[in-house]
């Protein structure tokens, strides 16, 4: 018996068809909640070939069907699975109107029927919100770009390549390794050539070691060497390339640790612990030089849900184990962003004049650290009975890792993406965990 799930995406069925068609499609539409990756898209919808990883290097080969093939209407995929398992996968498309199209997905599998249902959910909400995103840059006179990013690998970047391919940009991502293929080049961080970025619209730097672990010395110095320097040459580098806008990563660390429990937007004044002067260091590097045309912006981002990686990534597998809690005594503030959010708004400061100096990528309803804990229990179906120790973090942590960290507390808003009206996917923290966790 076949699993069935429709929805009607407010985009014409052309551009609808063509967003499949794009590279990056497949990687959009898989739910991060499942241990799958795109290794390789089909080259043609018609009878192209689809790699997918999972874990231990296993490989998944989706074949597409070519008898079953009408361009703008339907295609069809079949998966080589192990053992006796079995996915046939028919991906239908009616226009309904010039600017209304209905997508329909019919699989016939003998995995489980909820499991599937769940994906499918998780797939046309996907569509529906990356479109309408795509259709907002158009709608502004947005037109096809090429954009250089570093950091393409991290969790943030593999997500924001994909979706700007999907929508059809040309992405070039800046390695550290010898570039493979059209799609690279290579970059050194502490030397950053202006060839590497010849001929490119925007550049978006996510490029940084990871802040978590213990504060050592060598910890702290490679997170402000890994950022400041870099940061620096490499926006020096854009300017001479004649990049129109440069878009760097940035964190909402600027306000400190500690910044108490009165709202924060762009203008409030900034912390003085260590991660505090970094993010300051590292935003002024972004400034430079000072003169010249091109626009720049730094995405303060909060903190990302994903069950691929950050907090979440960290935090799930202990709830579902029934351990998770409340840190201390739970009253810290938590400024969070879904990951979808936090590529629109890399997306929106692409095209929109209006954004430029810090930005606050963190949803509009930041929470207490007793409430983030309440909601991730109820949306994984958990009980919340272990609250977590203050002093625990700090074994892990160290002393000052487990305070600029797991103990921060920053209540941030975005004040400039909500005066420009920005659309957010998901407001409230629910929501988001939600979506991302397969269990909307």
């Amino acid at each position: 018996m076949p699993i069935n799930h429709e929805s009607v995406i407010n985009v014409p069925i052309e551009q609808v068809f063509a967003w499949h068609e794009n590279p990056g499609a497949m990687q959009r539409l898989l739910p991060p909640w499942q241990p799958v990756t795109a290794v390789s898209a089909a080259k043609s919808l018609k009878d192209g070939r689809a790699v997918l990883g999972l874990p231990a290097w296993v490989r998944l080969r989706a074949e597409h069907q070519a008898q079953h093939y009408v361009p703008q209407r339907l295609f069809v995929d079949e998966l080589r699975l192990p053992a006796a398992l079995s996915w046939r996968h028919e991906h239908h498309f009616e226009p309904l109107d010039s600017n209304r199209t209905r997508v329909s997905d019919s699989v016939e599998t003998n995995l489980p029927a909820t499991a599937v249902q769940r994906l499918l959910e998780y797939r046309h909400r996907q569509l529906a919100e990356d479109l309408a995103a795509h259709q907002a840059a158009t709608q502004r006179g947005v037109k096809s770009q090429k954009i250089a990013v570093t950091g393409a690998s991290g969790l943030v970047g593999k997500e924001l390549c994909a979706f700007l391919e999907a929508g059809g940009h040309q992405v070039i991502r800046l390695v550290r390794r010898s570039a493979s293929g059209a799609g690279e080049r290579t970059w050194n961080p502490q030397d950053p050539s202006h060839e590497s970025l010849a001929g490119c619209d925007a550049v978006i730097h996510l490029a940084g070691a990871s802040i978590a672990g213990r504060f050592t010395e060598k910890h702290r110095r490679n997170i402000a060497q890994s950022r400041i320097e870099p940061t620096r040459k490499l926006a020096v580098a854009a300017a001479r390339a004649g990049v129109r806008v440069f878009i760097s990563a940035s964190a909402i660390g600027i306000y400190g640790a500690q910044a108490g429990p009165s709202l924060l937007d762009e203008d409030a004044s900034g912390g003085d612990d260590f991660l505090a002067e970094v993010v300051r260091d590292w935003e002024a590097a972004a400034r430079e030089p000072a003169s010249g045309q091109m626009r720049r912006v730094q995405v303060r981002t909060g903190l990302v849900q994903s069950p691929r990686g950050g907090t979440l990534g960290l935090l799930k597998p202990l709830y579902q184990a029934g351990l998770g809690g409340k840190i201390g005594n739970g009253e810290q503030w938590q400024s969070w962003i879904g990951l979808d959010d936090l590529l629109d708004i890399y997306y929106r400061a692409l095209w929109d004049e209006n954004l430029q100096g810090p930005v606050n990528a963190v949803a509009p309803t930041p929470v207490r650290n007793r409430e983030y804990s309440a909601t991730l229990a109820a949306v994984l179906h958990r009980p919340e009975i272990l609250p977590v120790p203050a002093f625990a973090p700090g074994i892990l942590l160290g002393k000052q890792g487990a305070e600029l960290l797991a103990l921060a507390s920053q209540r941030v808003t975005p004040k400039k993406l909500t005066d420009l009206g920005h659309r957010f996917r998901s407001e409230e923290l629910a929501d988001a965990l939600g979506h991302c966790l397969g269990r909307s």
